[in-house]
Parts: structure tokens; sequence; C-alpha cells
């Protein structure tokens, strides 16, 4: 059973099927994963000229079905790993059991909460530096966090944007110090200290955003600035507090896998893609993820 319909998941369901394992694909909460927030993805190999990211879903699925993965929607809501065979429960209390479960639930990237942020998902907002930022040559962005994510993704963009602000809501950054000496040094970054974002304008897409900043304890200073992206870097969340009882994962989350292979502490238990990823969270890392969980199931099932 493989639980994930993102990269991973589609991935271990094309070399499982073809290996004859007959795997059972459940979609979980959003089928295709954070890809299908995506409008354009660039830098997976096989696209040469890019590809709309609910598209490039839909031909992994395509493919795993055409050799034998039974696809199916459904959210897995409790797992029993106590002992073999697995029982998974989905939310209609249906009980699936299973000799080997791959988790490629993913992450999900955290966001501000604002009403703009889907209104404007796709045509601005994003929480992919390195998969979007591409689109946003010789132009302005905003990136919202003060770790070293942010700075690093502010790195990044400087890279190939005009101008970069770095909206952090605390006087401070909480970076490692190498990372704030170089996004200080970058001359195209400006951070914008004691700054929250409160909502976004544009009328086809985002062209500036809300923010207000703090300058005492009831002294505040409302205001707009011109933008033409506006990307999250506040962390993601890992898709794992269904099977956290049963897997060790670090203090965020993300489930721990035994030396260079996919295997959690449960035999015949593999995780693949960003819930097992925080540091990569690139498609093709977990494709290629769920590639090696899916050989090393085939290979775990042959001792049985």
């Amino acid at each position: 059973m493989i639980i994930g319909s993102g990269p991973a998941g589609y991935t271990a369901a094309i070399y499982t099927s073809r290996a004859n394992l007959k795997p059972v694909l459940y979609c979980g909460l959003q089928t295709g994963g954070q890809l299908t927030q995506t409008t354009e993805v660039e830098n997976f190999p096989g696209y040469p000229q890019g590809v709309d990211g609910n598209q490039m879903m839909m031909d992994l699925r395509e493919q795993a079905e055409r050799f034998g993965a039974d696809v199916r929607d459904g959210i897995v809501t409790k797992a029993d790993f106590s002992k073999a065979p697995y029982v998974l429960t989905l939310e209609d209390g249906t009980q699936i059991e299973s000799d080997t479960v791959i988790i490629a639930t993913g992450a999900s990237a955290k966001y501000l909460g604002l009403d703009d942020e889907e209104k404007y998902r796709g045509q601005g907002v994003s929480a992919c530096a390195t998969c979007d930022g591409f689109f946003y040559r010789k132009r302005t962005v905003a990136v919202v966090g003060g770790g070293d994510t942010a700075c690093e993704d502010a790195l990044y963009l400087s890279s190939l944007a005009k101008k970069v602000y770095l909206v952090v809501r605390k006087p401070f950054l909480r970076a490692s110090q190498v990372m704030q000496d170089r996004v200080r040094a970058a001359e195209n970054i400006e951070i914008l200290f004691e700054h929250n974002a409160t909502g976004l304008y544009g009328e086809n897409g985002v062209e500036g955003m809300h923010v207000v900043k703090r300058k005492g304890e009831a002294d505040e200073s409302h205001y707009d600035v011109a933008i033409d992206g506006f990307f999250l870097a506040i962390g993601h969340k890992p898709n794992s507090d269904v099977f956290r009882e049963w897997v060790d994962t670090d203090e965020i989350g993300y489930i721990r896998t035994v030396g260079n292979t996919q295997q959690t502490r449960v035999p015949g238990v593999f995780a693949a893609g960003d819930v097992c990823d925080p540091v990569y969270r690139q498609a093709i890392v977990a494709a290629g993820s769920g590639c090696k969980a899916a050989l090393e199931a085939e290979r775990y099932l042959q001792t049985l």
C-alpha cells in the first residue's frame, strides 16, 4: 500500500506495479500533492518546455495506472504497525491490510492564513522559491520569514530578481550568522524588520502587499509595497501525525529513515518524499526516494 499521490507516491506506484506487486495507492487529502498548486514546473526532467503542475501529476498518475496500480481516493486516518500485516484505517472506517506500506504523504507549507494567499495562489503567491523563482527574473519579490530557509530563499531570488524584500516579524533574524551576513551583504535585498504582511492586492495577479510596521506597543504604521511575487518561507509541516506512534521522527515531525535507505524502524514500512526530507523538498528528489522505497519494498517482500 502506498499512501500519498505526489511525485514520491506515484513513482513508487510505477515501480511496484511494474514489478507485479499490485500496489494500492490512496491519494490523500490533496490529490497530486503540492505541485498541483504550482502553475508551471520547469525543473523536472523530461519537460523541456515546462509543464503545468496539475498536468504533470496527471501524467504520473496515468503512467502508474497504465502498469496496473490501483489508485483510489481516500484519506488514511489511523495506522497500526504493531504486527504484520499492517492495518490502515480510512476516514470512512474501512480497514486495509498490507504486508508493506510506503508513506509518501508529503509536507504542507505553512502560510500566514491570509485570504489573499488563497486568492493569488498560482498568480504570485508561492511557497517554493526554487520552483517558481525563475518566473520573477528582473522583477520585485517579497520573502516572508526570518530563519535560514527565508534567508536562503531571499539569496536565491536575489540572483534572479531586481529587488527582494525580506519581511521579518521580529526585530532580528533567527538564521545562522553566516546566512545573516550573506543577506546583509546582498545589495538588492532589503530587510523589513518588525513588519507583518497583512494582505495582497492586484488585478490579474499580485501587484503589491499591505504591510504594517510596529514602532512601539501602541504605534503602528500601515503602507503598501509594490511587488510582483510573494514567497512564504516560514516552514513546512510534514504530514506524519498518523504514523508518529510507530515510526521515529525528528522534533518537527519528519520521519527518520535508516541509513541511506527509505526504511523506517518498522520492518516493511518505508517513507519517501517530503514527509522524510527536511532539506531538499524538490519533486525530482521525492521521485527518486519513491523509486528507492519501491525497490526496497520489493526486496522485503521477497524475504517473506
